[in-house]
């Protein structure tokens, strides 16, 4: 199941920002069911990998410290008008999240 993200990208002075919004529920396995109160499996985002116009920038490897609908916020040292970020996540279900988005200039 793929999961959507939010992604942007924006251009000035030759710096290119991108935030991107993942919706995951980010369980560390050690919660308990309030009802129940069994554990709650443990169900966390794993690697995260950013492109721009397909060539990788960023490959993160997160754990179950990342809290509950991940943000992300970094910047790129060059990019265009026009180019492309992609940023892909895969969590320890096997589950898929994906976004892609065009640079703006800011």
């Amino acid at each position: 199941m793929s999961k959507k993200v939010k992604l942007r990208a924006s251009l000035k002075d030759g710096v290119t920002t991108v935030k991107a919004l993942m919706t995951h529920p980010m369980e560390t396995g050690s919660r308990k069911d309030k009802e129940s109160g069994e554990l709650v499996p443990a169900h966390y985002i794993q690697e995260v990998a950013v492109t721009l116009n397909g060539e990788q920038v960023i490959n993160a490897y997160w754990g179950t410290g990342i809290s509950k609908n991940p943000y992300l916020s970094f910047k790129i040292k060059g990019g265009a008008e026009g180019d492309t970020v992609a940023l892909t996540w895969k969590d320890n279900l096997g589950e898929t999240g994906t976004g892609e988005t065009k640079v703006k200039q800011k």
